[in-house]
């Protein structure tokens, strides 16, 4: 088993960076292919990065390529976010999530572990 918990979310404006970061507790951490969606008010669950167990491929969504990063530090048992040129269009809840089969999906289902979510606003 494995609980996330994300923190770093916060207000901020267009064009301003915020680092999200999803500490992970249980031993199957590192077995985890790890990834980030985000749900806006009224909208579906998106996928917007991942990264495989090793942090040896990784991928992003095509609408925030060039301005996130995903990154994992499996000594800490941390995934990392690193948003830049935040626009209004990012405002969401981010949730963490882990896939105990080690693969990267865009898809929810198959996530085995989600955290509660961390609110990003970005104010124009």
């Amino acid at each position: 088993q494995v609980q996330l918990v994300e923190s770093g979310g916060g207000l901020v404006q267009v064009g301003g960076s915020l680092r999200l970061s999803c500490a992970a507790s249980g031993p199957t951490f590192n077995d985890c292919s790890m990834a980030w969606f985000r749900q806006a008010p009224g909208s579906e669950r998106e996928f917007v990065a991942g990264i495989t167990r090793g942090g040896e491929r990784t991928d992003v969504t095509d609408s925030v390529k060039g301005r996130f990063t995903i990154s994992r530090d499996n000594a800490k048992n941390t995934v990392y976010l690193q948003m830049n040129n935040l626009k209004p269009e990012d405002t969401a809840v981010y949730y963490c999530a882990g896939n105990r089969g080690g693969l990267l999906h865009r898809i929810i289902l198959p996530y085995d572990y989600w955290g509660q979510g961390t609110q990003v606003t970005v104010s124009s």
